[in-house]
C-alpha cells in the first residue's frame, strides 16, 4: 500500500506551458488520498517562500503535508500553523555544507575560475557566497560538468544538483533523495510504501529506488530519468506533468493493487 507521495513541483505537477497548468484530476486524486491518510510532501529545488508561492500561484485547493526544499531540507506546520524545521535534518544539513564549502574551497575557486574564463555561465550567490550557476544553454552545462567531473577528486564531498541550465553546488550526502529518505525515517513510512514522481536530472536521487520502491516519470521527463524510473521498476507515463503523475498513481493502484483502504 502506498503511504507517502512525494512529487518534484514544476515540470511534475506543474506543466508551465499547459492551460490549465495542473489537472484538476491530480487536485481531486491527491485530496482522496489524503483523507485516506496517505501524506504528500513537495520535493523541489525552490525554497520554502518560493514553494509556497507555487502552490498559491496555481491555486492549488489541497496543500502538502510536508515540504522538501532547495533538493535537501525538510518543513512540517507546527501546531501554530507556521512551517519550520522537522527534525534536526535541516542544522545537520547546513552544518555539513559550511564544513565542505570550506574544506573543498580550492575545488569551489577552480568551478569559479573555469565559469569565469572559459564559459558565458554566470555564478549565483546567496549572502555573498557563490552557490550555483545558471548556463546559457544545455550543451555548456554539459562541459560544465564535464569539467567538474574531471576536476574533483574521487572522494570529494563537492558535488552539485542540475536542473535544466541551472547548477546548485551542494554537499554529495545530501539530495532529494537524502532528504526523502530522512522524512521517510521520521514518519515511520517505508520505503515499499513510497511513491515518487520527478522529470530532470536534480530527481534522480528519488527515484532510483533507493527511498521509493514506486517511483513514476511523467511523459515529458528527460530520457535519464525515464531509463532510472524504468530500472528500478517504476512507471513511465505517456501523459504530461500532472496527468502523467495521475496516470502512475492509478498503474499502481490498479495494476499494483496499492489502493489505499477507502480510495472510491
Amino acid at each position: 500500500m502506498i503511504r507517502l507521495l512525494s512529487t518534484d513541483f514544476d515540470g511534475t505537477l506543474v506543466d508551465h506551458y499547459a492551460s490549465p497548468p495542473v489537472a484538476p484530476v491530480l487536485f481531486e486524486l491527491f485530496a482522496q488520498l489524503q483523507r485516506c491518510g496517505v501524506l504528500w510532501a513537495v520535493n523541489t529545488g525552490r525554497d520554502l517562500r518560493f514553494a509556497l508561492d507555487g502552490l498559491r500561484e496555481f491555486a492549488f485547493p489541497v496543500e502538502p503535508d510536508y515540504i522538501l526544499t532547495n533538493e535537501r531540507e525538510i518543513f512540517h506546520r507546527n501546531p501554530q500553523g507556521e512551517w519550520q524545521d522537522y527534525g534536526d535534518w535541516n542544522r545537520r544539513c547546513l552544518q555539513a555544507h559550511e564544513r565542505m564549502f570550506q574544506t573543498e574551497a580550492p575545488m569551489l575557486n577552480e568551478m569559479l575560475r573555469f565559469i569565469r574564463d572559459e564559459t558565458r555561465a554566470e555564478p549565483i550567490y546567496e549572502e555573498n557566497k557563490p552557490v550555483g550557476l545558471v548556463a546559457q544553454n544545455d550543451a555548456e552545462m554539459d562541459r560544465v560538468i564535464a569539467h567538474l567531473h574531471k576536476a574533483r577528486k574521487p572522494d570529494s564531498l563537492f558535488h552539485y544538483q542540475r536542473n535544466t541550465i541551472y547548477l546548485r553546488f551542494c554537499h554529495a550526502d545530501y539530495s532529494k533523495g537524502a532528504a526523502l529518505g530522512e522524512l521517510c525515517r521520521l514518519v515511520k513510512i517505508s520505503p515499499k510504501e513510497t511513491f515518487t514522481a520527478g522529470d530532470h536530472h536534480n530527481d534522480l536521487s528519488m527515484l532510483d529506488g533507493r527511498y521509493a520502491r514506486w517511483p513514476a516519470a511523467p511523459g515529458n521527463a528527460i530520457d535519464e530519468v525515464k531509463e532510472a524510473v524504468r530500472k528500478a521498476g517504476g512507471y513511465v507515463a505517456t501523459a504530461r506533468c500532472s496527468d502523467g503523475v495521475v496516470e502512475a498513481l492509478r498503474h499502481f493502484f490498479e495494476v499494483e493493487r496499492l489502493a489505499p483502504p477507502g480510495l472510491a
